[in-house]
């Protein structure tokens, strides 16, 4: 069982994530790590997630010196193309054009260290997102927001307008959000 007296440290600055780690009710800091979030030409999208959320780590017990570290990455796939964050209104348009009436891949990969015994976790969750057909003055009335700005594929699914832009879901909900919660806390289980 988790308890109060594991330290552990969420690298991310996420707020969803934060937000999600606090539903397992369990006690955490936050901190955030500068590390290019890339994916290679060639690279598959499981492997990119995983890769990244590893270099994320490596950085991260760089000062984080105990306890336990969990970080994540999360990305948006369609027809095999990486959605990133939107660079710019336009871009987030054009993003949410092409995800309209189409069904996309959330990947999120994390990975888990444990200090006091050295034990290291890193996984993936993927999760199929059908988005219904968007209309124009949606899709700009929703970039209006600014909510679109800071997430992979310009859209969120938790508790804002992007939430009524999904039809359908075949997978984990928490993984599209930013963490595979149920996942994670197996992983967070098996490293204690």
């Amino acid at each position: 069982m988790i308890n109060k007296k594991n330290i552990i440290t969420l690298a991310s600055r996420s707020p969803r994530r934060r937000k999600l780690l606090k539903q397992l009710n369990i006690k955490f800091k936050s901190i955030s790590v500068d590390t290019e979030e890339k994916v290679r030409k060639g690279e598959k999208p499981a492997s990119a997630v995983k890769r990244i959320s590893k270099e994320k780590l490596e950085k991260a017990k760089e000062t984080v010196k105990r306890g336990i570290i969990i970080t994540a990455d999360t990305i948006v796939v369609l027809n095999n193309n990486v959605i990133g964050k939107p660079k710019n209104e336009k871009n987030a348009y054009r993003i949410l054009k092409m995800l309209s009436d189409n069904i996309h891949t959330v990947y999120t990969g994390y990975s888990i260290f444990n200090w006091s015994n050295d034990k290291k976790i890193t996984e993936f969750e993927k999760t199929l997102v059908k988005f219904r057909k968007l209309t124009d003055e949606e899709i700009w009335e929703y970039i209006k927001s600014g909510s679109p700005m800071d997430k992979a594929g310009a859209y969120g699914i938790q508790d804002d307008f992007g939430a009524v832009f999904i039809e359908k879901v075949n997978g984990c909900y928490y993984n599209v959000v930013g963490l595979p919660l149920a996942k994670l806390y197996h992983s967070l289980l098996r490293i204690l």
